[in-house]
């Protein structure tokens, strides 16, 4: 069997270059068995592939000598790749000029060059619909659309009497497509898929390309997905969208006022959809595109408790008994990596997991279901099953030179499954469909970026090879399906479960995607950290998932990374049970984060907010109902309700689940009792059901709406048909409200078959009488015989109960206005009793230090115009973020207690001087020439003091300057009033946000230039080799560099070292003891500037 070594590489041509007669006949079509030779001198070995539409073909030589001959295997190719090697021991590649003719020849005969213009449209996929290409060339040219359900759809036109109100225009030039499309002035822009940072993306740039992104910060231009995909919000309230279809790396540019840009490798289609009259409308339209979420088991919608990790079957099951014992609801407990044997996919440890069947018999008893997590990591081990039998089949991504290519991730080496290929998805199902078999519920997929260890890039090389199945754009390197592969396993990973029980609906989670995941998998923001901060992005990144097509989304609740304090986590709690995706998660080594994990406060506050959120399961899963038959949003922003108002185009601390308004507060010291709600205009009355507390947000109903409700159940299989049924009913100005309840199985596929009732339920103000009852029904189920309670609101608070029989109509009389005022007094009393008596969460986030000055453990922050600092005095002093305004990159790759901007006083890496807690000495000073600053100094021993002075001149804001030293204080006598031997070292770690295309750059002191990539390892400087006073950390992707200057005469040594994806920038002091005449200093400071 010939091997596939070296293949496809980067040398992938045009689809048409078969019909080049420079290369292949276009006469003579290629056979099977026939041959090719070549001379080649010097006992060079050759490999060849070509790939096409309906097959993949290859060459290979069999054997090294001046004219080898070359096999073909296949035919109607349409792509060819070529890799040559000297020798059998030497792999070294030398067809670097064959690939560059290669490369010209892709150019002249797949697209037309065409440098610039307005680009061509076609009307697709309903009304109002557009494609837009380069040119006819350009649309022919253009890989399978992977976001669309059906890529003929993307291709096939239709007729169509409208005309696009936008037309982009578009650049290219050095492989690159720009596309730029400009709207009116005013418009807001949202969506771009899983993104950090603010709700309105204008003025923001990102960029897709799915990355392990532990510890982000608001500034991160990449997360665990790509959502090429912008949602325009025009000035008149009308809303527009844009999907950039391309699986590669796309820049999506928001910076320049009301104009959207979109750069990725040519050549790919822009698809616009809309202007539609509201936001919904174009939401509705690109599910139409890209398909809509898939029907989630109803149990799935209550809280999942999850932890890396539990370690055995025991602490499971200990935790899933505490949640009944305390009557806070649960449903799913959640088996992270440790549950392996080992970290081998599908197997269990066999002391902690003996059992796992019985495990879960035990959970199911008790109501619960058992999650288990899944990467796409497989342990290069013979004798390993899922390894050994992935072998037999061929399944594994290869390197360029064709042998599987091998990456350390948990188990060690790894390989992993090429996903692009049926083959690979059935075998992978097959292992799930296996795997189910222990008692699994759901699956977790994690690491499915995917991410690779102890490489800067943290995953893959960019030149391995998928051999992908011609509907997706058959065989391309890796940058071509890097940002699809998560999307491709969760695909595979529900297949799988699909088989296994096909009366069942699989659940399955990805921490990567790609526009179009939700048709496979819910998603999690990821790897975030327990702070404030982290608490009020989670509302944004969970609507701006859901604004890009994915409404099954949700954070880490109290945070993945760090320690949460009482009342972070309790607020987190109020706020995440009202997310579509409810579950708490925590890292290895921090405390225990489970509900009752930090005092009996906080506990509390958890059980209140968990059983709303299952009083509300009705609602919500008649939300996902909705969802997954129309394409309708579950959770959307507060200003869907009044496009037109620009004030609401900015609110982040509400959002609404239909026409259910949550309100909340992300403030440390603003409870709901100190919060000034406001509300768009219209209708909206406030309720609750007896649970308000300061750290749970409000609750508005809008008028002219009816949300159904049920019991505060433990778990959603404890709810039975024939339970009460409440419906809350908030009438419009006319005296009028709807709602809608859908009722099935809650799991199956009944309901695709008419196994489901769908009622329609209306009220109506006549004189004095409200008349609740169903108008319209839907399914073949027929009702359950239950009671059914009516609460109608009056507003304050206030409510009427009123109780019939479901089915029936049912009348309800207003009392007279000025009893509804009474009522309504009574109940605003009876709600600020409830705020004022409700058990307060302590407060135990503040220290004191020894100087007596108060800190919070939420970080000084010191700004300016271009700057934004974040400084934690108690651990180290240490800048944990770092962000530049003006470009919105944040520099600092950090958590709370480690990494970001630190400083240790010997040469040994955290020595002492990044731990200690500093005194905050000095802050905000008043003196000439200083905008923002702040004096540190934390006791290192030995009669020793570290001082670091931050400050942000006020005339020059551009800069952020860090003066540092240490300081003999207390040095006895008896050592000649000199320390120990000591070096100040400073020790930023900066974040590589492309890694591929950043380095470091200097000139010496002697005058050498010197550019410093990653793949160069760790470097030293010293001597006339330091950077003469300056260096530079350059991101050629962003066009900027963050320029770091020093005193020469200060710094000893200057030291690069490249990490995962990140870099160090060191500078070192000399090392020598000091005394109080003679301390050691560092003084320095950093600036943004733009690549010349």
């Amino acid at each position: 069997m010939v091997a596939k070594a070296a293949i496809c590489s980067s040398l992938v041509t045009s689809r048409n270059l078969y019909s080049d007669s420079t290369l292949l006949s276009s006469s003579s079509p290629l056979k099977s068995s026939s041959s090719s030779s070549s001379s080649i001198n010097g006992g060079i070995s050759i490999s060849i592939s070509i790939s096409s539409g309906s097959s993949r073909s290859s060459f290979a030589v069999s054997q090294s000598v001046k004219r080898p001959t070359f096999f073909l295997i296949g035919s109607d190719c349409f792509s060819i790749s070529c890799s040559l090697f000297h020798g059998a021991g030497h792999r070294r590649r030398i067809g670097e000029k064959f690939a560059c003719k290669m490369a010209e020849l892709d150019v002249k005969s797949g697209v037309a060059d065409v440098a610039s213009g307005n680009m061509i449209f076609q009307p697709v996929l309903e009304e109002g619909v557009f494609r837009f290409d380069c040119s006819v060339d350009d649309r022919k040219a253009a890989f399978p659309s992977l976001s669309f359900v059906s890529s003929r759809v993307r291709d096939t036109p239709i007729m169509s009497h409208k005309y696009p109100s936008y037309i982009p225009i578009f650049e290219k030039a050095m492989g690159q497509q720009i596309v730029k499309l400009e709207l009116p002035s005013g418009t807001s822009f949202y969506g771009t898929g899983e993104v950090s940072g603010q709700l309105e993306r204008t003025g923001k740039r990102v960029f897709t390309w799915n990355s392990d992104a532990w510890g982000y910060g608001p500034g991160t231009t990449s997360l665990y997905q790509s959502h090429p995909w912008v949602l325009a919000i025009l000035p008149n309230g009308e809303a527009f969208g844009v999907l950039a279809d391309t699986t590669r790396r796309c820049e999506i540019d928001l910076r320049k006022e009301s104009t959207i840009k979109f750069t990725s490798a040519s050549s790919y289609p822009t698809i616009t959809f809309g202007p539609f009259a509201s936001a919904v409308d174009v939401l509705v339209s690109l599910s139409h595109a890209i398909g809509t979420v898939f029907m989630p088991p109803k149990w799935s919608l209550g809280y999942h408790q999850c932890r890396w990790s539990y370690a055995s079957d025991k602490r499971v099951i200990e935790i899933a008994r505490t949640f009944r014992e305390k009557g806070i609801p649960c449903d799913v407990i959640w088996m992270d990596i440790d549950y392996m044997d080992g970290f081998r996919c599908f197997t269990f440890d066999k002391e902690c997991f003996p059992d796992p069947k019985s495990l879960v018999q035990d959970l199911h008893l008790n109501g619960f279901k058992a999650i288990w997590m899944l990467d796409p990591g497989i342990k290069r081990e013979e004798g390993y099953f899922v390894y050994d039998s992935g072998s037999e089949r061929d399944v594994w991504i290869r390197t360029a030179d064709g042998r599987p290519f091998v990456g350390k991730v948990w188990p060690g080496p790894c390989v992993f499954p090429d996903f692009t290929q049926s083959k690979t998805r059935s075998w992978w199902a097959s292992l799930v469909k296996d795997f189910i078999s222990n008692g699994v519920d759901g699956i977790w997929n994690d690491m499915n970026e995917p991410a690779v260890f102890k490489v800067v890039t943290k995953t893959m090389p960019e030149t391995n090879i998928h051999f992908g199945d011609p509907e997706f754009g058959g065989c391309q390197n890796h940058s071509h399906y890097h940002n699809v592969y998560g999307m491709l396993m969760a695909r595979s990973t529900y297949e799988g479960m699909k088989l296994a029980a096909e009366s069942k609906r699989p659940f399955v989670l990805t921490r990567a995607g790609f526009i179009g995941s939700q048709r496979y998998a819910a998603t999690w923001t990821g790897d975030n950290l327990s702070t404030w901060e982290h608490l009020h992005m989670s509302i944004s990144m969970a609507l701006q998932l859901s604004l890009s097509g994915q409404p099954l989304s949700g954070p880490d609740i109290g945070g993945f990374a760090g320690n949460a304090t009482p009342k972070l986590f309790a607020r987190w709690m109020g706020i995440g049970a009202m997310f579509p995706f409810c579950r708490g998660h925590s890292e290895t080594g921090t405390i225990d984060h489970e509900p009752w994990s930090f005092g009996e406060e906080c506990e509390e506050v958890c059980r209140l907010a968990l059983r709303r959120r299952y009083r509300l399961i009705p609602h919500i899963y008649t939300l996902f109902y909705m969802a997954h038959m129309n394409g309708t949003p579950v959770a959307i922003p507060t200003f869907f309700i009044d496009p037109k108002d620009s004030s609401l185009r900015t609110t982040e601390n509400s959002f609404l689940l239909g026409p259910l308004l949550i309100y909340a507060s992300t403030k440390p010291d603003e409870g709901m009792d100190k919060s000034q709600e406001m509300l768009p205009k219209g209708i909206w009355l406030n309720f609750d059901f007896d649970d308000s507390h300061p750290d749970l947000p409000a609750l508005y109903l809008r008028g002219g709406s009816i949300i159904p409700v049920g019991l505060p159940y433990q778990h959603v299989d404890e709810a039975n048909p024939t339970d009460d049924l409440t419906l809350i009913v908030a009438l419009d100005k006319h005296g009028k409200a709807e709602g809608i309840l859908f009722e099935d199985d809650g799991d199956g596929y009944e309901f695709t078959k008419g196994g489901y009732l769908l009622t329609y339920y209306t009220a109506e103000l006549q004189s004095s009488i409200v008349i609740v009852k169903v108008s319209k029904t839907e399914g073949s189920w027929k009702r359950p015989k239950r009671r059914l309670n009516v609460k109608l609101l009056l507003g304050g608070a206030a409510m009427i109960n009123s109780w019939g029989t479901d089915g029936e109509e049912l009348q309800i009389t207003m009392p007279p206005e000025h009893e509804v005022s009474e009522l309504i007094s009574m109940s605003e009393k009876q709600y600020r009793m409830r705020m004022e008596t409700a058990k307060q969460i302590p407060k135990i986030e503040e220290v004191s230090t020894k100087k007596g000055i108060e800190l919070s453990t939420s970080p000084i922050e010191l700004k300016s115009s271009d700057w934004s600092l974040k400084v934690v005095p108690w651990i180290g002093g240490r800048i944990i973020s770092m962000v530049h305004l003006p470009t919105g990159i944040q520099w600092l790759h950090s958590r709370v207690e480690v990494n970001g901007y630190e400083e240790y006083s010997g040469t040994e890496y955290r020595s002492s001087g990044c731990s200690e807690e500093y005194d905050v000495i000095r802050r905000d000073l008043d003196q000439t020439g200083e905008d923002e600053s702040l004096l540190l100094e934390g006791d290192i021993g030995g009669g020793l003091i570290m001082e670091r002075h931050i400050c942000i001149p006020r005339d020059n804001s551009r800069v952020v300057q860090i003066g540092s030293s240490i300081v003999a204080r207390n040095v006895g006598a008896g050592s000649g009033g000199f320390s120990r031997l000591v070096c100040l070292r400073v020790h930023p770690v900066f974040a590589l946000l492309h890694p591929t295309e950043s380095f470091v750059s200097f000139v010496s002191i002697d005058g050498s230039k010197h550019d410093i990539w990653p793949e160069s390892g760790e470097q030293s400087y010293e001597g006339n080799n330091r950077p003469n006073g300056e260096w530079m950390l350059v991101d050629k992707c962003l066009g900027v560099s963050l320029v770091n200057r020093f005193n020469v005469q200060e710094v000893h040594k200057c030291l690069v070292h490249w990490g995962t994806g990140t870099v160090n920038l060191e500078l070192w002091s000399e090392q020598r003891p000091v005394s109080k005449e003679s301390p050691l200093a560092i003084a320095h400071e950093y600036e943004v500037r733009a690549i010349e």
